[in-house]
């Protein structure tokens, strides 16, 4: 079945594709029965006189057929080249999502505000879009990346670099396609390619970016050095044609207790010091000033518990500072993160040895306007500096949004971040001149997108944020070519990533198909039995609500009456979507069968996460026994049973929550109750079932059947009844 579109059908987009994908995994609904979900370039920049397509995704929320008309809007400067302004649309047999396209060009750079505006029945939706077009360029498309030109700066100017996005790891992209204005200009790119690292080699150093500090990860301590994250150094840089253009430096992120940071002074000395000084400190383009190497630290709080004591902290970096006078250098520079301006802490970093204090980011609260951004992040560094308790590396943020978009949000737009830059240029010039923080200033972030600091190319602003750090500091002409890769003819490099998401958009229409069984209770808002055929990857919603979901290394076993779900690693993810987030009373029941006992912290169906842990909720089972949660402070109202889980047979779980108290019952029978007087709020994530998150390691481990979950609160009998061993 399908839906029409004047009469033809769209192959959607990578990016349609992409934003597809957030509509159906976030959630977020416009009032109304259609919705433009989705309405962008299809490539992440374009310049002017090439053509531009846009794609257009609408969506009937409402179930019911339904036809309209979609007319595209664009201002005098930009023309129609393919496609008709104004197209008929028409949702029927069930289908609600359909696709199209329009092709457009412009010979003015710059900023060009579009519109699609849909009517329907009685009634209308619009959504805007402003496209940047960068100024029109004619180059041989040679196939190669020009040399870099890299402009001498006054003062010496690094970057942050995040180094998650790897091409094994497309999750990490997620949270971009709830903001595709994000969008890096390589695209959705797998950062171990060489070729990559040379285009942001060139982007920093034609723009005065002469080194960048990449985060690094240990996957486990105690034994010889294990990465995470490692690809975009090891991979791509160190095997980049132009790696001697660009130093760098490593910031040691040791925040994952117990893995990422040093079992003992022993580990530190001869595990973690040598691998860096010999893999990095030793490589000629490694960051050395005064004859020292540049250690950057990003919790040097939490080697107090690593190494026993604040005092045993600053022997260890006494003795790294020997070992690599030994190794040639003059000493070793220790730099330590901290975003703050409390004296006792501020006391502690220097007890503990380090030389200077940095900031990765600097928190602004209470979602600031950029004039309050930038004034915060003065006072951070001047407080910092009247302190006069240990000295500083400026660090000046452009933006910060969490990963979930939660706590303070706040974007500098590139005009206000130069602004910040000049200022902190100036505070750098009145610090005393044998110090690092007079020499050299952080920039924050260069690619960090899912947490919303980033400077490097990307769609909304182009170069814009470059060209400022340029203008600033830059000691030559301002005049130069920002390169795009298809300027020359190459590219694109998310060819990996965009499959990923498309074959996973494929599977999401397919589980959102309506399938419905005889005789479900009216308030029934999802139902999976896992009776789809096994090598079938999705679970279909049997409520007829199309809450269907997507398999993740999971697979079918035998269960009560016919499949069930083995859970050992793996889930199955579903959109968190009307009318399950509708919910003022609910409940939630499933068949388990475990043979592991005493299971800790594993889940079974989730909707409660870090960055919206006052939000959603989840069962599972804590300390052996099965438990219940719905949040209204962080993490709080966590119900535990007063039995344990049986190991063996199959297990009837319920949990209920009728407006004022959560219950918990086990094989019918209560186990236990928690008052909680508050509304459920509900996140715009999705639903996880058979663990916590995809691909984590608190999941369920056992086999799961017949998870259902009603809009309203089961009575203790009819909880009773589905608990037979007959209950189908």
């Amino acid at each position: 079945m399908t839906a029409r579109f004047s009469g033809r059908l769209l192959k959607t987009g990578f990016f349609c594709a992409f934003m597809l994908l957030t509509v159906l995994l976030s959630g977020q609904v416009r009032p109304g029965e259609l919705e433009i979900a989705d309405f962008q370039p299809v490539r992440p920049i374009y310049r002017a006189g090439w053509p531009c397509t846009l794609s257009v995704t609408l969506r009937n929320r409402g179930g019911q057929d339904l036809e309209g008309t979609l007319e595209l809007i664009l201002p005098p400067e930009v023309r129609l080249v393919q496609g008709n302004v104004q197209q008929s649309f028409r949702f029927e047999n069930g289908v609600d999502e359909i696709n199209t396209s329009w092709t457009v060009v412009t010979s003015e750079a710059g900023r060009h505000d579009l519109a699609v505006l849909a009517k329907y029945q009685q009634a209308a939706v619009r959504r805007s879009l402003s496209v940047l077009f960068l100024p029109a360029l004619s180059i041989p498309k040679n196939r190669e990346i020009p040399p870099p030109q890299p402009v001498a700066t006054d003062i010496l100017v690094g970057a942050h670099n995040c180094p998650l996005w790897e091409t094994d790891r497309p999750e990490i992209w997620r949270n971009l396609l709830k903001h595709p204005e994000r969008t890096p200009a390589l695209g959705f790119y797998g950062q171990e390619n060489p070729e990559v690292a040379d285009w942001e080699t060139k982007w920093a150093v034609e723009h005065g970016i002469s080194f960048f500090v990449y985060c690094w990860y240990r996957a486990r301590q105690g034994g010889p050095v294990e990465m995470r994250y490692s690809s975009a150094l090891h991979e791509a840089f160190f095997h980049s044609r132009f790696q001697d253009r660009l130093r760098f430096a490593i910031m040691w992120e040791n925040q994952a207790r117990g893995q990422a940071g040093v079992a003992d002074e022993r580990d530190f000395l001869d595990n973690l010091l040598p691998f860096w000084i010999k893999n990095y400190f030793q490589r000629p383009n490694y960051l050395v000033i005064d004859g020292k190497p540049l250690l950057f630290i990003y919790r040097p709080e939490f080697l107090v518990d690593d190494l026993g004591g604040v005092d045993k902290v600053a022997s260890a970096f006494e003795k790294a500072r020997q070992l690599c006078r030994q190794a040639g250098f003059a000493g070793l520079y220790l730099l330590g993160e901290y975003r703050g301006t409390d004296a006792r802490h501020l006391q502690l970093m220097k007890d503990l040895g380090l030389d200077y204090t940095f900031a990765y980011v600097w928190p602004v609260p209470n979602n600031p306007t950029p004039r309050q951004a930038i004034e915060a992040q003065l006072s951070y560094i001047t407080r910092t500096q009247e302190l006069g308790i240990i000295p500083q590396v400026i660090t000046v943020s452009q933006g910060w949004s969490g990963w979930q978009d939660e706590g303070s949000i706040w974007k500098l737009p590139p005009k206000d971040f130069e602004e910040l830059l000049r200022r902190a240029k100036a505070l750098a010039a009145t610090f005393p001149r044998e110090q690092l923080g007079s020499r050299l200033i952080l920039l924050d972030n260069w690619n960090e997108w899912g947490e919303g600091h980033y400077i490097a190319p990307h769609r909304e602003f182009g170069f814009e944020y470059l060209d400022a750090v340029r203008r600033v500091f830059s000691t030559e002409s301002f005049q130069h070519i920002d390169l795009l890769p298809e300027d020359v003819g190459l590219g694109p490099y998310d060819a990996p990533v965009r499959q990923y998401f498309e074959r996973e958009r494929a599977l999401i229409a397919q589980a959102r198909r309506r399938v419905t069984l005889p005789g479900t209770d009216p308030a029934l808002v999802a139902w999976w039995t896992f009776d789809e055929p096994p090598e079938q990857e999705v679970a279909f919603d049997y409520s007829g609500h199309r809450l269907g979901g997507v398999l993740h290394n999971v697979a079918r076993v035998k269960g009560r009456q016919g499949w069930a779900l083995d859970c050992h690693g793996g889930c199955v993810i579903v959109p968190m979507d009307r009318p399950l987030t509708n919910c003022s009373q609910l409940t939630v029941e499933c068949w388990v069968r475990t043979e592991t006992p005493n299971q800790n912290n594993r889940w079974i169906v989730n909707c409660v996460f870090g960055g919206v842990e006052t939000t959603g909720f989840r069962v599972g089972v804590l300390e052996g026994k099965p438990c219940f949660q719905i949040p209204v402070t962080p993490w709080s109202h966590h119900l535990v049973g007063q039995s344990p889980l049986p190991v063996g047979p199959w297990v009837h779980l319920a949990a209920t929550f009728d407006g004022s108290t959560m219950r918990l019952y086990m094989q019918g029978r209560e186990i236990g109750e928690l008052e909680r007087r508050a509304p459920i709020t509900f996140n715009s994530r999705y639903l996880v079932l058979g663990n916590y998150e995809k691909g984590h390691s608190a999941h369920f481990t056992g086999a799961i059947d017949e998870v259902r979950i009603y809009s309203r609160c089961l009575s203790p009998e009819e909880i009773a009844a589905h608990a037979r061993p007959n209950q189908p």
